[in-house]
């Protein structure tokens, strides 16, 4: 078993990883010789701090959007119908990453008649079509025609790669994201362990989009009551965004910042200190006390602080944070006023 990290806390239960140090930084892994849509993002759908209310608005972003990648390779045998499928996707994809999801569904739409009839009905394009539709509609909340596409996507893949190909983990993902944020966190659970599973296998324990994948799947053990099992993998994916030097990154914050929450929650104020102090750390060296982000950080250790009885170092940080944000805000401000 692997052994944790507790600088943070203490984590125990049945989710321990076997780690080691060779990270293939395999972002893009595409079947040859044509590429799909499919592609492995750092940075998954349901943003990092976990608030599933606000996903579907978040999920036009680009870093947010999985398998929408603009395809570049030039090796697909052309037809009329391959060519359109092409022009449907790049086209669908841009709209959607705009926001005008009306008009990326026709093209998408569009991009899966072309591709069943350019590639055949059990083409891998095919899948990715689907799984870029499917996208599309569960940021709708569409989720009835989304989930069939899914997994038609996945049925396809699994046909022409075998079950453990790391196509399939990327789609296990986006089949665990669908559903998390309905709160089936069964089927969450489930597709988010079988992303992992490959992922681990292909990637390798130390790469960060196999962090990303054990992250989530925290998330959803944490939503069940899991709570140790949940934090040990929330520790263990911190490590290995540490280990990347990622450390500093918003990515990483955004998890300590969760981490925290959970300990708060918990009344573990103490481990919730520990984060918060580290969290607030970074932000002062990579942006200073110039920086909200700073000063929420902050006022976030100050309220640990207080309800631990520390109430010297609360004040003085609370102070702190009044200064900061009379010279980032104007003083009418009610969040100035609220201090």
């Amino acid at each position: 078993k692997m052994k944790f990290s507790h600088q943070y806390g203490s984590a125990a239960g049945g989710y321990a990883w076997r780690t080691n140090q060779n990270d293939s930084r395999l972002w893009i892994l595409l079947f040859a010789p044509a590429s799909l849509i499919y592609g492995i993002t750092p940075n998954p759908v349901l943003a990092e701090d976990i608030s599933i209310e606000s996903t579907s608005q978040n999920d036009t972003e680009g870093e947010n959007a999985f398998g929408l990648r603009k395809i570049e390779d030039g090796s697909v045998v052309s037809n009329i119908h391959t060519s359109k499928w092409r022009v449907f996707t790049d086209s669908g994809r841009d709209y959607f990453l705009q926001g005008k999801l009306a008009e990326a569904e026709k093209l998408f739409l569009s991009a899966l008649q072309e591709a069943k009839e350019g590639f055949g009905e059990r083409d891998p394009h095919v899948a990715s079509a689907c799984n870029n539709l499917a996208e599309l509609y569960r940021v709708k909340k569409a989720f009835d025609k989304a989930e069939p596409l899914y997994l038609e996507a996945i049925k396809i893949l699994q046909e022409s790669f075998g079950p453990e190909d790391i196509r399939i983990g990327v789609a296990f993902h986006n089949l665990g994201q669908f559903y998390l944020v309905q709160r089936k966190l069964e089927d969450a659970c489930t597709y988010y362990e079988r992303a992992l599973k490959i992922k681990g296998r292909v990637l390798g324990h130390g790469n960060i989009d196999y962090a990303d994948t054990m992250y989530h799947l925290a998330t959803v053990l944490y939503l069940q009551g899991k709570e140790n099992d949940s934090e040990a993998l929330f520790l263990e994916s911190i490590r290995i965004l540490e280990e990347n030097g990622e450390g500093d990154s918003m990515t990483c914050i955004r998890r300590l910042r969760y981490l925290a929450q959970t300990y708060v929650k918990a009344n573990r104020l103490t481990d919730a200190e520990t984060v918060q102090r580290k969290i607030l750390h970074i932000m002062e060296s990579s942006k200073g006390w110039n920086s909200l982000d700073t000063v929420i950080a902050a006022e976030g250790l100050a309220l640990t602080l207080q309800s631990t009885g520390s109430l010297m170092e609360a004040q003085e940080l609370f102070e702190r944070c009044l200064e900061a944000r009379k010279k980032l805000m104007p003083q009418d401000h009610i969040q100035v006023c609220f201090l």
